[in-house]
Parts: structure tokens; sequence; C-alpha cells
């Protein structure tokens, strides 16, 4: 019987285990430079806010935000990482603090803080991870029906609510920056600048802004001097630093924030142009990689 010398049955198995190497997903700078998962944590852990911008039905998106979760409380001293969540809303917050302390049941929370259609699949882990390990989770979300309110009325339509109502939102009036690359985007949906095509897209976008500055004023509000606050949302929230970026700038000018976007690419390779500068962190994800729903 023949033996085949260890060193060379080691460089034979090598040889076939990296061709055709398929990656789950690419990290790339801002500039489009291949970038390290550990140097990019350490960055992260240092800045006072992350926001972390996600493809909502992104099975492997939400497998990164859980790992970056757990690994970022690996380099904080207990108590100085927060969650905080789109998915959950600023009326329901007493709801998600008493779960996350472990004072709530699953059933009770799942049946009165009317989490999202996907919860259970994408977001669940992530709470149950903070709950498990003692961590702040804070949902920074517009109520809902004031987001309808502006899309059908405009910001007017916040005028008249009474203070109860006001605590769940942004310092009002709100001021809306339409030449910020996300609005300008939204307004092109609509075929052009979004002051010349009516009330309709004016109120569209007005009700987003009101989205973006809500989540950063809770952001603000939420998070203690040494903390850093990991923030989920969509991606179009953050992405090009605008969105609840211009309105963390606004409200606290002061504060070190960082992002991350999820894009989709047909090639995992390199980033492609148009995703340049998007976020300081890019993770590229397969267009064919699997979706919750």
């Amino acid at each position: 019987m023949r033996f085949i010398h260890f060193a060379s049955l080691v460089l034979l198995l090598s040889s076939f285990a990296f061709v055709g190497d398929r990656p789950a997903y690419r990290l790339f700078t801002a500039a489009g430079q291949p970038a390290d998962y550990d140097q990019m944590l350490t960055e992260l852990a240092q800045a006072d806010v992350v926001l972390f911008g996600e493809q909502h039905n992104d099975a492997l998106t939400h497998w990164l935000e859980l790992q970056v979760a757990k690994d970022l409380q690996k380099l904080k001293k207990p108590g100085q990482l927060v969650l905080g969540m789109e998915m959950f809303e600023r009326d329901v917050q007493p709801l998600v603090a008493r779960y996350a302390a472990g004072t709530l049941a699953d059933t009770a929370f799942a049946r009165q803080a009317r989490p999202w259609s996907n919860y259970h699949t994408d977001y669940h882990p992530l709470v149950l991870f903070a709950r498990e390990n003692k961590i702040p989770v804070i949902g920074t979300n517009v109520p809902r029906p004031f987001a309808q309110a502006v899309a059908r009325g405009s910001l007017k339509a916040l005028d008249k609510l009474p203070a109860a109502d006001r605590a769940l939102l942004p310092p009002l009036p709100l001021q809306v920056d339409y030449e910020l690359p996300g609005y300008k985007k939204m307004a092109a949906m609509f075929g052009g600048d979004s002051k010349a095509h009516g009330a309709g897209a004016q109120n569209i976008i007005q009700a987003q802004a009101l989205k973006d500055a809500t989540m950063a004023h809770f952001i603000r509000t939420s998070r203690q001097d040494g903390q850093t606050l990991l923030h989920f949302n969509g991606s179009f929230h953050s992405d090009n630093h605008d969105g609840i970026g211009a309105y963390l700038r606004q409200y606290a000018p002061k504060l070190s924030v960082r992002t991350l976007s999820v894009v989709t690419q047909e090639q995992l390779q390199q980033l492609d142009k148009d995703q340049l500068n998007v976020a300081d962190f890019v993770i590229i994800v397969p267009v064919d990689a699997s979706k919750t729903y």
C-alpha cells in the first residue's frame, strides 16, 4: 500500500479547498477598498452611534447584524452597548424595555408591541441576544399614524397635536432639506423636483423626513456618554450620510457617527461605482442570497 507524504497531501487538499471559493459577502471601505472585519469593529466600537443600513428581507444581512452586535459587546464594557431599532415605534417603547429586561413574556410582547411581520425570523434573535445580555433596546421610529397623517396632509398635520403625542416626535416644527441625496432620489421617483410636482411628492418626502428625524432624536436622547448605540434601519434612512445622519448632525453635531450599508450586486469582487461613498463601510451580498419574504 502506498502512502502519500503528509506535506504533499496538505498541499493537494488546499489546492482544491480554494478553487471556486464563493464568499457569502464582501466588506469594503467607502472608497471601494477591501476592508478588514476586525479593524471595522475596532472603529465602530469607538463611535458614539453606528447606523447599520440593512436590506429588510435579506437573511444574510440579519445574520451579520447579530454578529456585529455580539462582537461589539465583546469590545465594550458592561453597559456601554445599546441597540436601537427602526422596527419598533416610540409608543411601544415601554413594552420593548420590559421585554429586553426580561419582565414581559414573548407572547404578550408579540401581541402588544406591533412587531413587523418578519420579526420572528429576522429581529427576534437580536432582541433575545439583548435580553440575555442585559443590553437596552430602544425603539426609535415614529408611530405610523403620524407618518400617514403627514403623507396625506403635510407636516401641518402635526401642528395641533397634544403634548402627549408630541413627546413621541422630534422637536417641531421640523425643517426638511429637500437637497439631501435621499430626498432628491425620492423626488426623482415623482418625475423631478419635489417642489415642482405638487403637494403629493412633498408630503411623501416630509413623511420620510419625519421618520428620519424621529429616529435621530431618540438615538440622541437614548444614549449616554461612553455608550455606543448600534442602530438598525433600512439603508435608505442612512445611505450617503443623510436621512438619520443629517438630523443627528443637526441635533448633536459632536457625536461620532459611523455608517454601514448592505448592498446587493451580481458580483462581489469589487464595489460598483454607484455604491462608492454610500457609507463608511459597505457590505456586498449576492443578489440571489436567501430572502425572508
